[in-house]
């Protein structure tokens, strides 16, 4: 029965650790502590901001900057959403800069994924700062050359506040 035997995923990939499955419900506890984890730099790329959904995450937020993680925000512009959104995301927008991230605003925006200490990613169907009662899919990778791959895929490399290495 050596056929069936299972094999190893990790050992021609020793940086990659697999990936986990999410969805709206499991979604924030894992997305949590991995932000709790970060050391360096946490980038958040969600179309829609809605206060409800900030309040939740704001003490994770604060002590992010706290500690010295840098906070990155890619949004939606504003003034591409109806009117109750737009003021929702303008006051997220507000408290971000307040507290001390950074907000890149994006026409067209519709990618919804977090990128964190550039070896954690979490992309698919929520929207991380607004998502409220939708039936989502999150998935999470660990894979520095991932994280990389997609930081340089979106272009983030060519965006100044990026441009840090870590």
């Amino acid at each position: 029965m050596s056929q069936f035997r299972k094999s190893n995923p990790y050992a021609q990939h020793p940086q990659w650790t697999g990936s986990i499955l999410a969805d709206e419900k499991s979604f924030y506890r894992q997305f949590t502590q991995d932000l709790l984890e970060a050391k360096q730099e946490v980038i958040i790329d969600s179309p829609f901001i809605t206060i409800p959904r900030l309040r939740s995450l704001k003490s994770v937020f604060e002590h992010l900057i706290k500690r010295g993680v840098e906070i990155f925000i890619v949004t939606k512009n504003p003034d591409e959403q109806d009117e109750v959104m737009a003021e929702q995301s303008e006051a997220g927008i507000r408290y971000f800069e307040a507290l001390g991230g950074q907000v890149l605003l994006c026409e067209a925006h519709h990618r919804k994924l977090a990128i964190i200490d550039r070896k954690v990613v979490w992309k698919g169907s929520l929207n991380i700062l607004s998502q409220t009662h939708s039936r989502e899919l999150m998935e999470r990778e660990e894979s520095k050359v991932k994280a990389e791959q997609l930081f340089k895929f979106l272009k983030y490399d060519q965006v100044e506040f990026f441009k840090k290495s870590i």
